[in-house]
């Protein structure tokens, strides 16, 4: 047992530049490879998370901003609307002006027809008055010569 155990002491003595060696390697890969990929790494997620952030950021603020021009635009609209609606009225308003002057000009005319048609008319029947005893004598004139030539 002895002769065994000396075996495992030579073969752990041999494997000591061995292990030592895997120790310097691994402080040695840990220092040059391992830390500055995690750095690396740490930097490219920040990077990333700080894109997606700004990217959220920026989203919001395109929204906000297009709320704003649609509240604008609504406004506008309800502006252009109003704007439309007081110049119809306007328009009507001066349409019936226009109307009403039209109509009293119209009823006026018709007021200075009537009138004169009036006059004339009483005009016409002076006349035919006067012209009336006229024609009764002229009708008696030509009946009587008929009438007395008539009983002879």
């Amino acid at each position: 047992m002895e002769d065994i155990v000396q075996q495992v002491g030579a073969l752990l003595l041999g494997a000591v530049p061995t292990i030592l060696l895997f120790v310097v390697l691994v402080a040695a890969y840990q220092l040059l490879v391992q830390g500055p990929l995690n750095r690396v790494l740490a930097e490219r997620r920040a990077r990333t998370e700080g894109a997606v952030e700004n990217a959220h950021k920026a989203i919001a603020d395109a929204e906000a901003k297009a709320s704003e021009y649609a509240d604008k635009l609504r406004l506008a609209r309800a502006e252009i609307f109003k704007m439309r609606e007081q110049r119809a009225k306007q328009r009507n308003a001066e349409r019936d002006a226009a109307l009403d002057e039209t109509r009293k000009v119209a009823g006026a005319k018709v007021g200075q027809a009537r009138t004169e048609i009036d006059s004339e008319t009483d005009r016409a029947r002076q006349a035919i008055q006067g012209s009336a005893g006229e024609l009764a004598n002229q009708v008696v004139r030509a009946v009587l010569p008929l009438a007395a030539g008539g009983s002879r």
